[in-house]
């Protein structure tokens, strides 16, 4: 796995601009916060997030990789600015999860999410 940023570009701050790898492709659909029972871990934007993040992994890792095989994560939010107000307590979550390992990112704001009371749903693609 090789990481790409453009030569004089800022540099990214808790993701990168490209991943470039070679081997088994896994896309991971859309994870939302909801425990191995389908049913969601609470009202907490930070809890949601990080149980998605964790299911997104463990699927991952359930196909042979870990979480430094995520080149992408596509993350869709309901409230910007919830996302915004919780970045101080996302922050040590994400490194709880996937350590330094920052692939590519897009963070997007949607109108809803077919799970009810879902916050955040994260969707990944690994190379294993």
């Amino acid at each position: 796995m090789e990481i790409v940023n453009p030569p004089g570009w800022a540099k990214p701050l808790g993701y990168n601009n490209g991943v470039k790898a070679t081997g088994t492709f896994l896309a991971v659909a859309g994870q939302v916060g909801w425990d191995r029972d389908s049913k969601l871990v609470g009202d907490d934007f930070v809890k949601q997030f990080a149980q998605a993040l964790q299911n997104v992994v463990d699927v991952v890792k359930a196909a042979g990789g870990k979480a430094e095989n995520i080149v992408r994560l596509a993350i869709f939010i309901g409230s910007k600015d919830e996302y915004n107000a919780s970045l101080k307590q996302l922050g040590p979550e994400y490194k709880r999860i996937m350590g330094k390992h920052y692939p590519a990112m897009t963070c997007l704001q949607v109108a809803g999410f077919v799970e009810a009371g879902a916050k955040v749903e994260i969707e990944g693609f690994a190379v294993l």
